[in-house]
Order: structure tokens, then C-alpha cells, then sequence
């Protein structure tokens, strides 16, 4: 029986957009970390407060005097624990998931999102470049499919995210929560063996292939000891 925890990216501050700063980050970040230590989970989904996905990092707060270093650390270790955990992670893409928000639907093993929605970094556009943000989207898209959105400014369609890679399915909004559910009912079928295997994945994607097929040797021996 498949058990799935749902994190929620909201900023009580009441500003608009579920905009990062590191208190938002630290509550997700434990949200995951909660969830992955559950033994009866076995999977989370990340989705947005209200009818935004995430708008990315709070720069009206960076602006207003907030340590920009503090800000892009907590980011940058909230995109590298993704990765890491044990636990499937589908992104519920209930609504716009703009500059970091789009790196956090990229982090994710897979990813639903509103018709109505658009995802991508929007930096460029506005005389900024998403340094952090445009990290996973490289990963996650290559160069090729990563520069069509981060050159450019322009969050990619529903419809262009699904051709590039970025989303695995497009619902109506009030539907992507069971859809990305679903998704993760299918990660499920690996059982236990996931815990080990899905941060193997990204640790290999991250790796020259002779280096994770070097790799891969010792993980699949002592997976067969066992």
C-alpha cells in the first residue's frame, strides 16, 4: 500500500508567488527530509500554495537588504537534497513555476503541470542571469533545450515543456495533484530497492559514462550480497 506525503511551498508572509527566501526553503527542506524519513511513505509531492507554483527566489527582499550569498546557499542545497533523497519526488505544477521555481519542478523526478501554467526562467528578460536556477534545467533538459528558455527569458508552454522533457504530463489544474499521485504510484512498484537506486540515478547522470559505469559495478555487487 503506497502512502504519498505532500510538501507545500507557501511564503506566509503574504507576498505573492510562494517566493523563495531561506525560512520558505528551510520548511520545504524539512517537509522533504520528514517525508523521506517516513518508512511508510513512499512518495512526495511538491506543489505550490494557492495558484502559483513558485515565482523563485524573493529578490524584492534580496533588494531590500537581504544577504543575496544566504539566499542562493539555501536555494542551491535545496536543489542538491532533491536529488538525494530516497523518496520519489513528482512536482504537482498547479500553477506558473517561473526562474527557481522552474529549477525545482527540473529537480524532481517527474512533473505535472496545469494547462494554464508555464515554467521556465524569466531572468533574462529583466537584465538577470539564473545563475542557481538554470543549474538543474541544464541537467535535466542539455544545453540545447536549456538555452531556448534561459537565453531567452521566455518560460516555456505546457505543451513546449512536454516536447523538451521538463514535464511528463499536462492535467487541467484541479487535476494535477492526483496525476503527479499517480505517477508516484508507479515509482512504488520498485519497493524498497528505489531508496538505494533513484539517488544511484542522478549520481550517474552527473558522471562521465565510463566513470558511471565504473561506478555502477560495486553498487550492483552489493546490491546482489544482499
Amino acid at each position: 500500500m503506497s502512502s504519498v506525503a505532500t510538501v507545500t511551498i507557501s511564503n506566509p508572509s503574504g507576498s505573492e508567488g510562494n517566493l523563495l527566501n531561506p525560512g520558505v526553503i528551510a520548511s520545504v527542506t524539512a517537509g522533504l527530509l520528514a517525508a523521506d524519513a517516513d518508512p511508510a511513505v513512499t512518495g512526495i509531492v511538491l506543489t505550490g500554495a494557492g495558484s502559483v507554483f513558485c515565482s523563485g527566489l524573493d529578490i524584492p527582499a534580496i533588494q531590500a537588504g537581504g544577504d543575496p550569498v544566504e539566499f542562493a546557499t539555501a536555494l542551491a542545497g535545496l536543489l542538491k537534497l532533491l536529488p538525494a533523497l530516497g523518496t520519489p519526488v513528482a512536482a504537482a505544477v498547479n500553477g506558473d513555476a517561473v526562474a527557481s521555481g522552474a529549477s525545482l519542478v527540473a529537480a524532481c523526478d517527474y512533473a505535472v503541470i496545469a494547462d494554464d501554467a508555464v515554467v521556465g526562467t524569466r531572468e533574462v528578460a529583466v537584465g538577470i542571469w539564473p545563475m542557481v536556477a538554470q543549474v538543474p534545467l541544464i541537467q535535466r533538459l542539455g544545453a540545447r533545450w536549456a538555452m531556448e528558455n534561459v537565453g531567452s527569458g521566455e518560460p516555456f508552454t505546457p505543451e513546449r515543456a512536454r516536447e523538451v522533457g521538463l514535464v511528463n504530463e499536462i492535467a487541467p489544474g484541479p487535476e494535477v495533484v492526483t496525476a503527479a499521485e499517480a505517477w508516484l504510484a508507479k515509482a512504488a512498484r520498485g519497493g524498497a530497492i528505489v531508496a538505494t537506486g533513484r539517488p544511484a540515478f542522478y549520481r550517474f547522470a552527473a558522471m562521465g559514462y565510463e566513470e558511471a559505469l565504473d561506478a555502477s559495478v560495486s553498487l550492483f555487487a552489493e546490491m546482489n550480497r544482499r
